[in-house]
């Protein structure tokens, strides 16, 4: 069964590796040169810092809940 399971895995793999475009993706091209990558690389750090905020201040609300019952 694991072997099956690995050979499953391996072939994916490779239809992956075959499904990805060898050319450059331009719109990233673009936004580098233009100097907006930083826009957007601080953007999505922006939201994901928010989003780790908040789910570290429900944590600390659920353990306080948990500890009053």
């Amino acid at each position: 069964m694991k072997k099956l399971i690995f050979l499953v895995a391996m072939l994916l793999s490779f239809v992956t590796v075959n499904a990805q475009p060898g050319n450059d993706v331009q719109m990233a091209d673009a936004l580098r040169t233009s100097g907006m990558i930083y826009v957007v690389v601080i953007t999505i750090v922006i939201i994901f810092t928010g989003l780790a905020i908040y789910l570290f201040s429900i944590d600390r609300r659920l353990k306080k809940i948990e500890k009053e019952n």
